[in-house]
């Protein structure tokens, strides 16, 4: 049997009508740009999430950015990263001129762990981006009380969490400012590039969509020196038909995560755990194991399609070379062994039951 790492094809037969009319619809009224599509999706999404406002971006990179832009992190200031996570993060710090800080997470739920965060607090730290990785939530109450009592901002990366909780509030609104990412293969995903900014707080919300639009709030008089990342109408537009999608396509990957979860037993496999208060939406099932490579091989060869997230850690990679960042033990730790199995909406039972036995037989 072939089982693929992941596929859209179900989710994208089940609504291809209603994209078809949607772009039909787009299409026919002629207007591309900041139009009603966006303006509606906009609210849909904050009221979903529980956040007094959102603005739509070119991508989750660029929500980033604009995030630490809008919070007023200037080049030379610190910011606390995840020395796990995907390389975007810690770009979007290095991109402004501010500095990445890395920050090793908990082994156990893959997220910033709250126990290194105090100790790499200097006078040039400005704030915290508490990635939820793989699709659960940071553990923010420990988060949020080091940064209050620092005086730091809290942004949360939901890149990966779309429509999780923390203590029964959504990611997005457990900090000062929450950065969505749209891309394809995320659990709200677009058909294109797209991502999001999500606030309660007016000022940061009127300064983000100003500095996402040239630095504007009205045409030809720029405040700031902005950038053009805009999340167009045609994306809104899907992302809206999907929005309404995503608590159905969230509890399929649930059913499935419990499936792997409750059926698979092999003591070469560390299977992930879900942190206290949360509600993980299995963005990525990541396993561990220690002759990773082996075991990968050995599902490729039983035709079980895998990844892993991620094989270099940030302070590794050639393009931080020179910045010289702090190597961090758990990240690589992590990184020799995680290995993401297949899970995605339209799963079969019989590819499930497969992709479990062959584990189980390793």
């Amino acid at each position: 049997m072939k089982v693929v790492f992941s596929t859209m094809q179900k989710m994208h037969e089940e609504i291809k009508k209603d994209i078809v009319n949607k772009f039909n619809d787009v299409y026919d009224k002629g207007w591309y740009i900041l139009g009603n599509e966006v303006s509606r999706f906009e609210k849909e999404y904050a009221k979903f999430i529980g956040t007094k406002h959102c603005v739509g971006v070119g991508n989750g990179l660029d929500a980033l950015q604009i995030a630490l832009l809008s919070l007023d992190i200037k080049p030379g200031d610190e910011v606390i990263v995840p020395s796990n996570t995907y390389i975007a993060t810690a770009l979007a710090v290095s991109n402004i001129g501010a500095k990445p800080v890395l920050v090793d997470p908990n082994i156990e739920t893959y997220n910033l762990s709250a126990n290194g965060i105090e100790e790499a607090i200097t006078k040039k730290t400005k704030a915290i981006i508490a990635v939820h990785l793989y699709g659960q939530s940071a553990d923010m109450n420990e988060i949020n009380s080091i940064a209050k009592k620092h005086n730091l901002y809290v942004i949360e990366d939901c890149a990966q969490s779309h429509n999780s909780k923390y203590k029964n509030k959504k990611t997005g609104t457990l900090g000062d400012i929450g950065c969505f990412s749209f891309y394809p293969g995320k659990n709200l995903g677009a058909l294109g590039d797209g991502g999001a900014i999500v606030t309660n707080d007016k000022k940061i919300e009127q300064k983000a969509r100003a500095i996402s639009n040239y630095g504007s709030i009205e045409k030809y008089h720029h405040d700031y020196k902005g950038v053009n990342s805009r999340l167009d109408e045609i994306q809104a537009s899907f992302l809206r038909i999907k929005l309404k999608k995503l608590n159905k396509h969230t509890k399929a990957r649930q059913d499935i995560a419990n499936e792997y979860l409750t059926r698979i037993n092999n003591e070469k496999i560390i299977l992930p755990t879900v942190g206290k208060d949360r509600t993980h939406v299995w963005h990525i099932f990541a396993i561990r194991c220690k002759s990773r490579d082996k075991l990968q091989k050995y599902l490729e060869k039983n035709g079980i399609q895998t990844m892993i997230h991620y094989p270099i850690p940030i302070a590794k990679q050639k393009a931080y070379k020179k910045d010289k960042l702090n190597n961090t033990v758990v990240a690589n730790k992590i990184s020799k062994e995680e290995l993401s199995l297949p899970l995605y909406y339209g799963m079969s039972k019989k590819e499930i039951d497969y992709v479990i036995d062959i584990i189980n037989k390793y």
